[in-house]
């Protein structure tokens, strides 16, 4: 067991190695380029679209609408990253780590517009009459049959990345959280996220979006609230906290107090990763969910859907950076959610880092109900309609073992798992960009 553990620790070394980093950040940037700044320049449009609600027309076909659409997407990547994510990658990378993380999220708008365009372009129905799509569906509708075992390789990864990522890991930090802060029993809460997630799951992709577009904004705004806080309770030490971020970005970061220290290349490595962990610009996983949102466009989709890059890692991630180096907890030696919490308890004593647990566990829960339909979209690729049913009581099943199991080798699978989910896509982005640049210039011709 032991060997096959390190064989996995190696192969995940490579998979988020420099390598990785370079081809996500190269292709965020390739895009951004070519399509000049478009997502930049369009992000009050792709607002501006959202909250104009159901596309209308006689060409607007799909089964929940932009907004839900986009919650749904914002369920699977609002989740143990945004808070967890963000404070591993500060204490093992530094300050310097949120800059990077910024940079992810800034070209990730190019990747994440891209990969909604196609999944939407390329999209198509199922046997229930459901549209479908994703990269899977983008490789082999659009790179044709030589390229479909591309598609099947990324079904295979998402699908089995889902129920670590998704799924066991998120459900482990929800149990953790709540016996740590208000001693609930961990088996409890398996059993308890297991009810409740089977009720919203088996009622397909409409449920899922329903409780998305109501959990989701109201989990986000108050999270945003409850960082705020933080930042007006240190609001002095904000000017330094922004110097140390430019400063450790590109120069290392030194020992200091229970911080071990970082090099630049530490700040680089985990502040792209984390940021793609949450956002999961590359990955595609934005594409399966936009694809079932009604729309007259694929470009449409596509400002809709960047918004999520821009929501989860330049607003949400931010606040709980912010909050952790404005604080100066950042050097008390804690990581992961527990650097997260003393600095929401330094500036709440008493109730902040309680409050934050709970945001880790509704962060947390709707990860698990976005993620399910991701995984479930990918095995529907590879199997049809028949094997939705069977994943879904699968995903249900896996609930309360995720809460109560020891995880450290399942989350190394599944994040490495989660990396090779990039590279079809990613290939998919780079050889169908035309794709997308002919549709944006039709698209805004018409406007």
């Amino acid at each position: 067991m032991e060997s096959i553990h390190n064989l996995v620790n190696a192969l995940n070394g490579i998979v988020w190695g420099p390598p990785m980093l370079v081809l996500i950040l190269g292709t965020g940037l390739f895009l951004l380029l070519v399509l000049r700044f478009m997502p930049w320049r369009r992000l009050p449009t792709g607002f501006a679209l959202l909250w104009q609600g159901r596309a209308r027309g006689s060409s607007a076909t799909g089964e929940i609408s932009p907004f839900e659409a986009l919650m749904t997407c914002l369920a699977a990547t609002v989740g143990t990253g945004n808070i967890a994510g963000v404070a591993t990658a500060i204490f093992l990378g530094g300050p310097g780590a949120l800059f990077w993380m910024w940079c992810t999220a800034l070209v990730g708008m190019a990747t994440k517009y891209c990969e909604v365009v196609l999944a939407v372009h390329y999209r198509e129905r199922d046997g229930r009459g459901e549209h479908v799509g994703g990269p899977m569906f983008a490789i082999r509708n659009g790179l044709g049959p030589k390229w479909a075992w591309m598609g099947g390789a990324f079904a295979v990864f998402g699908g089995l990345a889902g129920f670590g990522i998704g799924n066991m890991v998120q459900v482990n930090s929800m149990a953790h959280a709540l016996e740590d802060s208000f001693g609930v029993p961990m088996w409890g809460t398996g059993l308890a996220t297991m009810a409740v997630t089977a009720l919203v799951i088996l009622g397909g992709i409409r449920r899922i979006g329903r409780v998305a577009e109501a959990l989701v904004p109201f989990m986000c705004l108050t999270y945003v609230a409850a960082a705020l806080v933080v930042l007006v309770v240190n609001a002095e030490a904000l000017p330094g906290t922004f110097a140390l971020i430019f400063e450790h970005a590109f120069s290392p970061a030194a020992a200091s107090g229970g911080f071990a220290g970082a090099a630049v290349m530490a700040a680089i490595r985990y502040g792209v990763a984390r940021g793609i962990f949450s956002n999961e610009a590359g990955l595609g996983t934005a594409g399966i969910a936009q694809a079932a949102g009604t729309t007259t466009s694929s470009v449409r989709s596509g400002l809709i859907g960047m918004l999520g890059t821009f929501i989860d890692t330049l607003v949400v991630c931010s606040m709980t950076g912010l909050a952790i180096l404005s604080s100066g907890v950042w050097t008390s030696g804690k990581s992961g959610a527990a650097l997260s919490a003393a600095a929401f308890e330094s500036a709440m004593p008493g109730f902040g880092a309680a409050l934050l647990s709970l945001a880790l566990v509704i962060f947390a829960y709707t990860t698990v109900l976005g993620w399910s339909f991701y995984g479930e979209k990918c095995w529907e690729f590879l199997f049809g309609t028949r094997a939705i049913l069977p994943f879904r009581l699968i995903w249900v099943a896996a609930i309360p073992f995720g809460a109560i199991a020891q995880l450290d080798f399942a989350w190394l699978v599944a994040d490495t798992l989660n990396g090779l989910m990039a590279i079809p896509n990613l290939v998919a982005l780079l050889l169908l960009s035309p794709v997308v640049l002919r549709l944006t210039r039709e698209y805004f011709a018409g406007q």
